[in-house]
Formats: C-alpha cells, structure tokens, sequence
C-alpha cells in the first residue's frame, strides 16, 4: 500500500515532465510501483506465494482514525489510546503501540520527501518571517529584529523587510512594500501557520482575509508538519542570513533596510539562481508581465488599532464611544480599531469582541452575552451584608403547623 502523501509527490513529479525511472529513483518507490500510481492501481498489493488471510484486530475499525491523527499531529499512543477507547476500543495498548511502529518508515519518509513544484510565472510567492536576535538599543533594552522575506516562485526575485515587531500592522505593510518593490503581487502566496494568517487550523484572521481580498490574492498554508512545501522561501532566509547578515554591522533599523535594498538589487536578485541556473532579474522580466499591476487597485487603508485598557465594567472607550468585551478581559489591554463600519477588539491576535460603529459619539454598545457574563460574575462576588447568617434555611417544602395541644403536653 502507498501513502496519499506519497501519491500526490509522485503525481506532482510526474506534472513536471520527470520520467517513471527519475520518479523512483527521488522517492525511493520501484518503477512497478510508480507506474501503478499513475495507472491508478496504487491500492493493489504484489505478494509472494499465496496470499494469507489477515487475522482480525480489535484495532481494524480504529486504524484509520489512528493513522490520521498520528500524521497530522503526531499524537502519542497514550494519547491515541484514550482517544478511541470512548470510541469503543477494547484492545490493548500494545497493539496499538505495534501499529503505530508500522507508520513511523512511511510517516519520516513523508516527512523528509521534498519534491521541488515549479511554479508558472505569475502564479504564487512565498512568506515567512526570520528571527534575526536581539540587539541593545541605547537605553541598553534588547529589541527583537526579524526580517520579512518574500519570494516568486517563478523568477525566485526576493523582497526583504526588517521590522522589530511581527504583529499586523507590520505584516500588512511588509506586503505592500514587497508589492511596490515587484510592481504588483501574484495569485497566490503561501505562509506557514502564523497566527496573525491563521487564528487555529480551520479559522483564519479575519482582518487578514479582508487585506487578501482587496487585493485579490489568494492566501495558502503549507499543510501540518509539512513545513519544506514552503522551501523557497525557507532557503532564501538561509541565504539571506549567511550572504547579507553574517559579518556585517548595522546602525539601527533604518540602515538595515537600505543596505538589504542595496544588496537585493546588486547581489541576490542578480545572482545565478542555484535551482534555476538563472538570474531572478532576468526571469521577472517574464513573471512582472503576469503580476497584478500595482496600480489596479487602490492602496489598502487600515488605520493601525490603539491600545485601551478594559475598564471594570468590561467597556473600552474608543472615538468618544464605548463598546463591550467579554468580562474575564476587564483589567486587560486590547487593540481596538475601525474597520468597514465595525469595530473590532482584539487580544492577543485574536478577535474577542466586534461591534458594529457607533452612529454618534458617547454610546455605550454592547451585546447582551457580554452583559449576562458580567451580571453573572457580579453576583458571585457580592459580598455579604452585615450580619448576614453563616447558615441557611429553606422552605421549598410546606411546613405542617403543630397543634396547641403538642404545646401543652411539653408544657406538663
């Protein structure tokens, strides 16, 4: 049997023009079983002798479950045992152990497997940002340098930016200075999974989305613990690190900008491209043509989100307005800013609270969740009044009134 990742590298191999003898030879499959990929035949298994009739497992109905989570997330078989144990699973841990054993070749091979896509002109970049140390300012504060790399698939022409922070403000404005470089953008840009791209695996940053949108581009990420999908873009911050950073000094952030712009324009977009066996410069001559010009839409205008600190009521005060956030933020500070007639309140990354503009200057907009929570949490931490009683008394049951002849009788 043939794994699907190993299917779709041998498919892509194939697309690039590679023979069935090149195919094998890079994945390490036989030419027979190449060939039978591409036949479709991939399910059929080749025995020697004749076949034996597999005993059954209590794991047989798990094994696909298993399998898929080990590949994606490399789960544990502690972890994966109680995972289908509430499923219904009532064999041991050594034989599930036994199986995972049998995926560790194939998922390392996976793992290791780069098959190198050629992209069309025009088609797609690549993303990533590069920590670059931290370095004493005059104050003797460390700041933190990273550089945001952007590279076409086609012509491997690069864009460097150096920032001191990676939030979105930042990340917004390295792309539109990497288009302005490029004279336009591309179909397509592939990322890793940062937050500021993607808030958890099947949620992305809404903010970001609306950014893509303007543009037009359709933001990817690389898929889960296949990171050298993402390789160009990976060997152009090794590059940039060992050809530009290493041994040289910098006076601050401004400086590094303009000596990486230098160095793009007189060594790594002139350079002979060791994959390509061609200049980048001379390439994009034919990429720049397919890029969306620059000059097609109108700049993406964002006003950058102020810091205000939640208030006790779990309001925050934003253009002579107020408007809710969950209660457990009160005492926290957020981003807020404008957005399309919204207003959106983000912590950490992550969107916590959105409200819709408010239409004129000192009301209070809430949601009525915000409130429930609130007037929940209020209650529980009301105090006692004084001279409260430390017991309590209850009457969900109807009290029987005692005769006055009971009351005599105790009297006697």
């Amino acid at each position: 049997m043939i794994q699907y990742i190993q299917l779709m590298d041998i498919k892509e191999l194939r697309t690039e023009g590679k023979s069935i003898r090149a195919i094998a030879r890079k994945t390490g499959h036989s030419r027979n079983t190449v060939r039978k990929v591409l036949r479709g035949e991939h399910t059929l298994q080749q025995r020697k002798g004749p076949a034996r009739k597999p005993h059954p497992s209590k794991l047989d109905a798990f094994k696909d479950y298993v399998k898929n989570r080990h590949e994606e997330f490399g789960l544990s078989a502690v972890r994966l045992m109680d995972e289908i144990q509430s499923m219904g699973y009532s064999g041991s841990l050594a034989t599930l152990r036994r199986y995972l054993q049998t995926l560790k070749p194939a998922i390392k091979q996976a793992q290791t497997l780069t098959v190198r896509y050629e992209t069309a002109p025009g088609k797609q970049a690549q993303v990533d940002w590069a920590y670059c140390g931290r370095f004493p300012n005059a104050l003797g504060k460390f700041i933190a340098v990273y550089a945001f790399v952007m590279v076409l698939g086609f012509s491997r022409m690069l864009f460097v930016r150096f920032t001191t922070s990676m939030r979105m403000p930042q990340l917004l404005d390295c792309h539109q200075k990497g288009f302005e470089y490029f004279g336009g953008w591309p179909e397509t840009i592939l990322y890793d999974n940062m937050k500021q791209v993607k808030l958890s695996r099947d949620r992305w940053n809404d903010l970001f989305i609306d950014f893509c949108d303007h543009y037009g581009v359709i933001p990817k990420t690389h898929r889960p613990y296949r990171p050298r999908t993402k390789g160009k873009v990976e060997r152009a911050v090794d590059y940039l690190k060992n050809n530009f950073l290493a041994g040289r000094q910098f006076n601050g952030i401004g400086d590094l900008n303009a000596q990486a712009m230098h160095w793009l324009d007189t060594t790594a977009n002139v350079r002979i491209h060791g994959t390509t066996g061609k200049q980048p410069v001379v390439l994009f001559e034919n990429e720049k043509q397919l890029l969306t010009p620059l000059h097609s839409v109108s700049p993406y205008n964002w006003v950058a989100p102020v810091e205000r600190k939640v208030d006790a009521e779990s309001m925050v005060r934003f253009d002579r307005s107020r408007y809710s956030v969950p209660p457990q933020y009160s005492g926290h500070t957020v981003a807020v800013h404008s957005q399309g007639g919204h207003i959106i309140i983000e912590a950490g990354n992550a969107i916590i609270a959105e409200h819709k503009q408010a239409l004129r200057a000192g009301q209070c907009v809430t949601h009525k969740e915000h409130l429930a929570e609130l007037w929940k949490l209020t209650q529980e931490q009301t105090p006692l009044p004084q001279g409260h009683p430390r017991w309590q008394v209850s009457f969900a049951q109807t009290v029987q009134q005692a005769s006055l002849a009971q009351f005599e009788e105790v009297a006697l």
